[in-house]
This record gives structure tokens, C-alpha cells and sequence, in this order.
């Protein structure tokens, strides 16, 4: 990568950033809204790269969303959400309803290099990795302390685990 001041990016530019770092990558459009957004996965969790704040060329934007969403089947204690984002840096999580979402926010305004462009993928890379771990292992002592056991277990690429009773199950 270069030292390239980047001032605005298109889907384009990010899939040949994600392309270039060895992702693969889909574009797909929202069916409701019209809007044509970019997927891929790492370490078996599906994401996707939403466009934000569009230019007046329509075509280019000065951030984007990366977000993972997955389904929780039963309970999933806030405290749980509340100790990831206060021990993680840069993205957050939150849970709407019965989906857990992980976000991280990329912006060029004001200008980044293309090596911090770069960066900002690498994070967004190893936080889903974090949180992949973090949820198994906190979903396995949750169960624990409530005298299930909590198989984990890899189905259809994605990570997630069952459980019993009140515990959740995250896919």
C-alpha cells in the first residue's frame, strides 16, 4: 500500500482493499433499500460494508459501516454486552431484539493514508476473531454456572454455540 492521501472511497476502492488483504468479497443490494452494499466473512462470520455519508457524485462516501450480525436464541445478559465494549476499543456491540451486533465505523473524512485504511481492516479482522472467542467462552461459564454444558461446535461457516436452558445460543 501507499502513502496515497484518501479523501473519499467507493465500494470499488474497499473491495480492492479487502481483495488485496486476501478477503473475498461479494456486492449485493438491499432489496427494501435499494442500496448496494459489500459482504464477506472471517473466521466463519459473515459481515457486511455499508456505505455512509455519500458525496454529491452519488458513487463515492466518506465512511462506511462494517457490521456482523448474528441471531441469539433465548437470553443473553447485558453485563455480558456492557464487559465487551468496555474492554474493546474502536467497535462496538449491541443487541436489538433477538440479533447481537458487532459495528465498527471507517472514515476518510479529512484524509487517511491508504496504510490507514489498511489498519482499519486489520481491526475490524481481529475484534470478530476476539468476539468469536469471547462469546463462546463467556456463553460456556454462563452455562456452567447454570449447570448446563455448552457444546460448541462450527455449522454452514458460521461459529456458534448451543445451550440449554436459559442460557443463549448465539449463530
Amino acid at each position: 500500500m501507499s502513502n496515497t492521501v484518501i479523501v473519499k472511497i467507493t465500494l470499488d476502492d474497499l473491495r480492492a482493499a479487502l481483495q488485496q488483504v486476501g478477503y473475498r468479497v461479494e456486492e449485493l443490494t438491499d432489496p427494501v433499500a435499494n442500496l448496494t452494499y459489500l459482504r464477506s466473512a472471517t473466521g466463519g462470520l459473515t459481515f457486511d460494508i455499508r456505505p455512509g455519508n455519500r458525496l454529491a457524485d452519488a458513487e463515492s462516501f466518506v465512511d462506511a459501516a462494517f457490521t456482523a450480525v448474528l441471531q441469539v436464541q433465548g437470553e443473553l445478559p447485558l453485563d455480558l454486552i456492557n464487559r465487551w465494549n468496555a474492554t474493546r476499543r474502536f467497535a462496538r456491540l449491541q443487541l436489538s431484539q433477538q440479533f447481537l451486533v458487532l459495528s465498527l465505523d471507517v472514515s476518510v473524512a479529512g484524509g487517511v493514508t491508504a496504510d490507514h485504511l489498511r489498519a482499519q481492516i486489520d481491526i475490524w479482522d481481529r475484534l470478530v476473531q476476539e468476539l468469536i472467542v469471547y462469546l463462546r467462552d463467556e456463553l460456556r461459564e454462563l452455562s456452567a454456572r447454570k449447570g448446563a454444558t455448552v457444546p460448541v461446535e462450527r455449522s454452514a461457516g458460521y461459529e456458534h454455540a448451543g445451550a440449554d436452558g436459559p442460557a443463549a445460543a448465539v449463530q
